[in-house]
């Protein structure tokens, strides 16, 4: 293959990139935060292979993801090729090795995690030729809005939002001692569907509730008012919509909150709840309210503790 792919043949790119949980309540489409649960993905370009993709998957989405052009690990990976180099040749191929920790369609930016991550691989590949903005850009041009892919890329609590002059993102460090509590439940909602119940217009009185919101939760990041996260957590755009498909969303919200909670909302799309804490006896609490909502509720799933996490997608090896 007379291409210039052809002498990265056999090179190797391994990436981690974290989960995210967006929205945080009443920031949709706008804010996010990441989270210290990791995706760590290897690729190889097979120049020989005549466009095949061979896929190996420990953890999540073992038994179900293929190497097919769908895949948006290989999406995100063929993005930045084309934009370093204006295409990518027919034959090549790719083998990725996925040690996946994120739940699938829970609300935690599994599919953002895999575009950012092969944009991330892309960019290595091609000596990084692309910019932290020109990673933003293809990864919101990919998934539809950059909340879940400025979280993952960037690490941290990040604002964002798709202006006409382009994407700007504004992060924060979570502090040290901040706490996720998740429950994540074995149902997925397919973040397609969780947006066809949303109406196109809203109360002009919900949208200046959801704007003040933002404003003081952004605030508070801003300057360690972590408690205004409460605030911020109070949405009223998305929620209470998506509940008439996810029934035991106030509940289970609700059981978080009245468990000590700082904050609880959808995480995402759902149906991952996400509660934040900055108290050891709080988490305990928390749980305890979460599994008994659960059980209530008839809704199996698992509960997990993880901190925000300030560093974004990274390069762990490239050769």
């Amino acid at each position: 293959m007379i291409h210039w792919l052809a002498e990265l043949d056999g090179r190797q790119v391994t990436v981690e990139v974290p989960a995210s949980s967006a929205n945080l309540g009443a920031g949709f489409d706008c804010m996010a935060v990441a989270l210290a649960l990791v995706n760590r993905i290897s690729v190889e370009v097979r120049g020989w292979s005549r466009g095949e993709t061979e896929v190996t998957v420990d953890g999540e989405g073992h038994g179900e993801l293929t190497g097919e052009r769908g895949n948006p690990f290989v999406a995100g990976l063929e993005a930045a090729l084309q934009a370093a180099h204006g295409d990518v040749p027919d034959g090549v191929g790719w083998r990725l090795e996925m040690r996946n920790e994120i739940p699938i369609a829970r609300g935690l930016g599994s599919s953002a995690a895999a575009t950012v991550g092969g944009l991330l691989a892309g960019n290595a590949l091609v000596g990084e030729r692309l910019t932290t903005s020109d990673l933003l850009r293809l990864a919101t041009r990919i998934e539809g809005h950059p909340d879940n892919v400025a979280a993952a890329l960037l690490g941290g609590f990040v604002v964002s939002a798709d202006l006409e002059e382009g994407i700007e993102s504004v992060r924060f460090d979570a502090p040290r001692d901040l706490r996720a509590v998740l429950f994540v439940p074995d149902r997925r909602l397919p973040t397609d569907e969780m947006r066809r119940v949303l109406p196109e217009r809203v109360p002009r009185a919900d949208a200046v509730a959801n704007l003040g919101r933002v404003a003081l939760g952004v605030a508070g990041i801003a300057t360690g008012r972590y408690e205004l996260l409460r605030s911020l957590s109070l949405d009223r755009l998305h929620e209470p919509y998506r509940a008439s498909i996810y029934p035991e969303l106030p509940r289970l919200v609700g059981a978080a909150r009245e468990g000590g909670a700082i904050a609880a909302s959808l995480s995402g799309a759902g149906s991952t709840v996400i509660a934040f804490s900055d108290s050891v006896s709080a988490i305990a609490q928390i749980e305890a309210s979460l599994t008994a909502a659960a059980a209530d509720c008839d809704i199996p799933g698992q509960l997990l503790v993880v901190s925000p996490r300030n560093v974004g997608a990274t390069v762990t090896r490239s050769g």
